[in-house]
């Protein structure tokens, strides 16, 4: 195939709410299913474009209270975990295929564990990027958790005013480089992001940006001790410098998901980074 067919953001009705989509590729080739972390723009262009390339159809899709899907009160979420995981498969039933190639990256990839546990008949294989195995919260003791040094320099001072379009852009290329991130891709990114929300209320900016509505849900029950139930094949790709979640974690769960491949990517912190779209695609797609 050569370049690839894009198509403007759409939604599609899935498990009752309007998910916000974007579809590359043509449409009778086999599914690539990504969820957002928390947008769809976690998923960089080049990598979407090139899974096409490769004979995928491949969709992108914003999670609830985020980018183009429904979005009711990202403060006080009324839905957990499991309908966001219900929502992936929805989303692929929806999208007429039997079963899908199933990724999810940052919370994203909490999605998609869950999803591939509860309902095994509906993937087909699984990539998971800048992940853990276990919710937002209190870490597992064998777990690294996330570097509270880094963090805590990149909220101390104020936090932009979220309806400014470009506060919000240089406060993201502020805090890029002690994320192991590219400063101009994350600029680029918040813009995007800031630009696709459809809503003037702080809270919602606030929410796409920084995917807070996450530490809102109920994530329970645990679902790392299931892991070794999963029996299709597995990606996990993670940053050698992500201080979000470090590189444990992408360990942890490429060595408890069996026959999984782990992919560790030197320069990057917790943002797919474009220099490493070949790499990542060819991965993702060799797993069929």
């Amino acid at each position: 195939m050569t370049g690839s067919i894009r198509s403007g953001t759409t939604s599609v009705r899935a498990n009752g709410v309007d998910l916000g989509i974007e579809s590359f590729g043509r449409e009778h080739d086999p599914l690539i299913l990504l969820a957002g972390g928390t947008t769809m723009l976690s998923w960089p262009d080049a990598l979407c474009e090139r899974l096409a390339s490769g004979g995928r159809r491949v969709v992108r899709y914003d999670l609830r209270d985020c980018g183009a899907s429904t979005s009711v009160d990202p403060a006080n979420p009324a839905y957990d975990l499991r309908d966001l995981a219900r929502d992936a498969v929805a989303l692929a039933e929806a999208l007429g295929a039997g079963t899908a190639h199933l990724g999810g990256i940052g919370v994203g990839g909490m999605v998609a564990q869950v999803a591939a546990l509860d309902h095994p008949d509906a993937f087909s294989a699984l990539t998971l990027v800048s992940t853990r195995p276990v919710a937002p919260g209190p870490i597992d003791e064998d777990l690294p958790d996330h570097d509270h040094a880094v963090l805590g320099a990149l909220f101390a001072g104020p936090l932009p005013d979220w309806t400014d379009r470009d506060a919000v852009a240089a406060f993201a290329a502020a805090g890029a480089a002690p994320m192991g991130n590219d400063p101009e891709q994350a600029r680029e990114t918040a813009t995007r992001i800031w630009d696709r929300t459809p809503s003037d209320d702080p809270a919602v900016h606030r929410a796409n940006q920084l995917g807070t509505v996450f530490s809102r849900i109920d994530c329970g029950p645990r679902w790392r001790d299931r892991l070794g139930e999963l029996d299709l094949p597995t990606l996990v790709v993670h940053g050698r410098t992500d201080p979000f979640f470090p590189v444990g974690n992408g360990e942890a769960l490429a060595a408890e998901i069996a026959g999984a491949r782990l992919l560790v990517l030197d320069d990057m912190g917790t943002a797919l980074r474009p220099n490493a779209t070949d790499r990542v695609a060819t991965a993702m797609l060799a797993l069929g």
